[in-house]
């Protein structure tokens, strides 16, 4: 398919450990936005540090007709997730490469990141203050290496202007979409999206697919009660019943759960009970007025909203995406 001659430049870096997706996506979806006569909106192509193979994470080798020359010329600068090196370790970034990033970034090229890219991005200084999104699992070692970026680790993908980036693999399509979206307009992302066979928009943030694993319950502190809890979620749990239980005071009880479990009373049960409802709407036809009785939200209203305020979907969004239609 040819190249509109106005075609947006697009420079993909490719670094060791590459993930494949990653590395593909912009070429695969940018390369579907078409004008009038069919020609690619986008000219995409792909670099590496120094021109040479590159090993990928899924341990085949990227072959690249292009070194970080192509990123002085480029008017969109992607970089992929990666699975290994010094940006997600030490916080580090290969000088050229940093130097690259920065020098297209301050002659006013757009730079974009898909997945743990941010981290590529932020050991090279742009991420300083700014909001930025990564895979949701990587997201405490991302704070712990760079905490002078505002991470929010809930979302697909932020716009910061001449900065973009996404959440973990997948979510580089939607932040793919989103460009050509911001650069041609709606009607064009919408066409690029039936091409690729993808929802041109999705619901929510990366909350809906995040794991949040029951603490291990052993024999002391609240963690007895918080079994005990468990067990009992589709009942009225106040804090006074919980330190009841545990036979300690309320203020005792509140600051030791805190202490083990990182959260207070209230708002450990509340992330419980919308876990025990995503589980429902996943794993059952239950409708949801029993699946708000069964989770301990009483009724729909109150687990819509608190569902929506959690994973930033409604229950029955929910429950298409993971389970198709009931």
């Amino acid at each position: 398919m040819p190249i509109a001659e106005n075609a947006h430049r697009v420079a993909v870096l490719a670094l060791e450990q590459v993930v494949g997706l990653d590395l593909g996506t912009p070429s695969q979806v940018l390369g579907a936005a078409r004008d009038a006569l069919g020609h690619r909106r986008y000219a995409v192509d792909v670099c590496t540090p120094t021109g040479s193979p590159v090993r990928s994470a899924a341990r085949f080798h990227v072959l690249p007709d292009h070194g970080l020359e192509l990123t002085r010329t480029a008017d969109t600068v992607v970089v992929p997730g990666i699975h290994g090196g010094a940006p997600l370790t030490e916080g580090t970034v290969d000088p050229a490469v940093g130097e690259a990033l920065r020098a297209a970034h301050g002659r006013g090229a757009r730079i974009v990141s898909i997945c743990t890219g941010a981290f590529v991005l932020a050991a090279a200084g742009l991420l300083d203050d700014r909001p930025a999104a990564t895979h949701w699992a990587h997201a405490g070692a991302f704070r712990a290496l760079y905490p002078k970026v505002k991470l929010d680790p809930d979302v697909l993908f932020i716009d910061d202007g001449e900065i973009l980036t996404s959440a973990g693999v997948a979510a580089g399509i939607d932040l793919c979409l989103h460009v050509i979206r911001r650069d041609h307009g709606a009607e064009v992302a919408n066409r690029a999206a039936r091409r690729c066979v993808v929802p041109p928009w999705r619901e929510g943030g990366q909350a809906q697919y995040t794991e949040h694993p029951v603490p291990e319950v052993g024999a002391t502190g609240t963690a007895p009660t918080r079994e005990w809890a468990l067990a009992r979620l589709d009942q009225p749990l106040t804090l006074r019943a919980l330190a009841g239980h545990a036979r300690m005071s309320v203020r005792t009880f509140t600051r030791r759960f805190r202490e083990e479990t990182g959260a207070s009373p209230a708002r450990w049960l509340l992330q419980q009970r919308v876990d025990r409802a995503r589980l429902l709407l996943e794993t059952t036809d239950l409708g949801v007025d029993r699946v708000a009785r069964r989770s301990g939200f009483g009724t729909a209203a109150a687990l819509r909203q608190r569902f929506q305020a959690s994973i930033g979907v409604p229950p029955t969004a929910y429950r298409r995406t993971f389970r198709g239609h009931a």
